[in-house]
């Protein structure tokens, strides 16, 4: 099997939204300032970034303290540098392998205007602030024979606050060890894994750490919104949205109305209440609702000045955050997955309200990574990618027809063929002869040729159920490409990937990136 591209118009529940933004823009060209693709908004969106060199100095210093790189940090604080950014939630061994995949891209697009003579530095949002600790609090993994398996950590206390802040007690890397079975470079991904995810960790700093040590020399950058050198450079721009929440949810209500009117789905509900913000507390993370004239939460009221004065410890919405995201870095683009294109479609009105400026909104590589056994079995068996993204009987059927003896299969055709023609000939006989037997004919012709249909499933499945082995390739190929029907990007861990290709993958990986494709890319590694 030869790598290949598919459209993702071709994968099960891919938005309408997104594949429009892909290969359609004129449809969605209102709703976003530039198309990725567009060399000339690519200028125009580095044009627009109007970046006070104080902030861009506080920044950096913020930065100085999370990061050590100081030569990226020296390009970041020369003057028209831009950024690229990405980023994901904080989570156990590094969340679903996509997350790579957002830095890999964030990280070619970055080198690729630099070379252009746009000097841009790629940075990682870490997003430690999210409160839902059951998205991110486990992973799944495979072994030498793709068997997927759950791995967990368990945090004693009920947590509502920021997933960055919850405290490593037992981690869980005897499960890990066991879970990965014999894949060849599993000793080198626990000692990663444990240099990282150690007691004594939070889940924010395990994930950097780890994300770190498996994207080296790529130059990323990577910046926690938790950190207080942040949270205060961020605070004046929460005090303006405070301000102006009564202006900013209608104009994402009716946002959403234009995106389901035109055809499409606002990827996040705003409600008439909604603040778009966030208190964090000790251990919560409280949200704020807006209620005549007054934000509250769910014990306290508090005035616009009162809210105001407490900025620091505000904490924005979904749609807020990247707005906010693009105050806090001199952003040319936006690197995310199709969710994050989506948000975009609505936070372009909080946009040019708050900014005046938009990034470019960049899809990150999608990638399914095949072994060598998995291409074979692909050949052997005349299948595609596409082929595999069903439910998992519908697989193992085209598997079997599959192992069919040619000979066998022809004829099987060649006797619906035949009996399709006589029997069409025999209605249309019968009801020229008597249209009262038109239904009758119908009948019977459909009764016939469904046992053909059904002796030729038959022939398929005992096929099947002779070759064992057959049985045992489509379970590792439905395991490996589409588990639990997800794409494998979406569903496993980076860890088995590198414990079964080494810890060099994403490298390698980089060498393939592509920033000017947008389809979902099959790669033999």
């Amino acid at each position: 099997m030869e790598p290949s591209c598919i459209r993702h118009t071709l994968i099960p529940g891919a938005s309408k939204l997104f594949t429009d933004y892909l290969y359609h823009f004129d449809r969605v060209s209102r709703f976003y300032r530039y198309h990725f693709l567009d060399r000339d908004g690519l200028i125009r969106a580095a044009r627009a970034v109007d970046f006070p060199e104080q902030r861009r100095r506080q920044l950096v210093s913020a930065l100085r303290e999370q990061n050590n790189d100081p030569a990226i940090l020296e390009q970041l604080a020369q003057p028209g540098t831009l950024a690229v950014v990405t980023g994901q939630q904080a989570g156990l061994f590094s969340g679903p392998a996509f997350t790579i995949f957002k830095a890999l891209t964030a990280a070619k697009l970055a080198a690729e205007l630099s070379a252009s003579g746009i000097p841009a530095v790629p940075v990682f949002w870490l997003a430690t602030e999210d409160h839902d600790l059951a998205e991110v609090d486990h992973a799944w993994v495979f072994n030498e024979e793709a068997s997927p398996e759950k791995i967990s950590f368990h945090y004693p206390v009920a947590n509502g606050g920021p997933v960055g802040r919850v405290p490593l007690t037992d981690v869980p890397l005897s499960e890990l060890r066991q879970a990965l079975g014999l894949l060849p470079f599993s000793e080198d991904v626990l000692q990663l894994v444990a240099d990282a995810y150690h007691p004594g960790a939070t889940l924010g700093s395990a994930f950097r750490s780890f994300l770190s040590a498996t994207l080296k020399n790529l130059g990323l950058l990577y910046l926690d919104p938790l950190a207080p050198a942040i949270r205060e450079l961020a605070a004046p721009f929460l005090r303006e949205a405070v301000s102006r929440i009564p202006e900013l949810v209608p104009l994402l209500r009716q946002r959403n109305r234009q995106l389901e009117a035109t055809g499409y789905h606002a990827q996040v509900l705003v409600e008439q209440d909604s603040s778009l913000l966030f208190l964090l507390g000790e251990h919560k993370r409280m949200p704020i609702r807006y209620r005549e004239g007054r934000f509250v939460t769910k014990d306290h009221g508090y005035s616009a000045a009162e809210l105001q004065a407490v900025a620091s410890q505000l904490s924005p919405n979904a749609l807020l955050r990247p707005v906010m995201q693009d105050y806090l870095l001199p952003t040319i683009s936006y690197v995310g997955g199709p969710s994050e294109t989506g948000y975009m479609a609505q936070a372009e009105v909080l946009y040019t309200a708050l900014l005046g400026r938009m990034p470019v909104v960049f899809p990150r590589n999608s990638f399914t990574l095949l072994d060598a056994k998995a291409a074979k079995l692909l050949d052997r068996y005349q299948l595609c990618l596409t082929d595999m993204l069903d439910y998992q009987e519908s697989v193992r059927q085209r598997m079997a027809e599959r192992l069919v003896p040619p000979g066998l299969q022809q004829e099987l055709l060649e006797i619906r063929s035949a009996f399709a023609s006589r029997l069409e000939k025999l209605r249309a006989d019968l009801t020229s002869f008597d249209p009262t037997l038109a239904q009758a004919a119908r009948t019977s012709t459909a009764k016939i040729l469904y046992q053909i249909e059904k002796l030729s499933r038959k022939v398929a499945r005992e096929a099947m159920r002779r070759d064992q082995q057959a049985e045992r390739d489509s379970l590792y190929l439905i395991n490996l490409i589409y588990p639990h029907r997800h794409l494998q990007e979406r569903f496993y861990s980076i860890v088995p990937f590198l414990a079964k290709h080494g810890l060099d993958l994403p490298q390698r990986l980089l060498a393939q990136t592509q920033v000017s494709c947008p389809d979902h890319m099959i790669r033999i590694v």
